[in-house]
């Protein structure tokens, strides 16, 4: 059974940082794909960043530059770091997993969720 948990939201101020946790179990990204998603009320869930099972990272352009996924094998768990915060960046954030290849930054290709940690990004 695949177990997401997201850690690490928080409120920051614009031009600030965050890291978020996913501590994965019953799941890797050697198995296929695992990403980042956000979602802000009356949005739409949107890709943020995403790895696949070679290594392979993929970014929004609307994050580019300033987050970062990586993921520490040893404790199965999946990072995002993000720099320069800006209030457009507030959003419940989603860690999720899925074996669809090729690995998108799409939602409905991913089968497992977490709850999502908020992330709130003031001006």
């Amino acid at each position: 059974q695949v177990q997401l948990v997201e850690s690490g939201g928080g409120s920051v101020q614009a031009g600030g940082s965050l890291r978020l946790s996913c501590a994965a179990s019953g799941f890797t990204y050697r198995s296929g794909c695992m990403g980042w998603f956000r979602q802000a009320p009356g949005k739409e869930r949107e890709g943020v960043a995403r790895v696949d099972s070679g290594g392979v990272t993929d970014y929004a352009d609307s994050v580019k530059g300033r987050f970062t996924i990586s993921q520490d094998n040893a404790k199965n768990t999946m990072y995002l770091q993000m720099d320069s915060l800006k209030p457009e960046d507030s959003a419940m954030y989603y860690c999720a997993a899925g074996v669809r290849w090729p690995c998108t930054l799409v939602a409905r290709f991913y089968d497992y969720w977490g709850q999502g940690t908020q992330v709130t990004v003031s001006s």
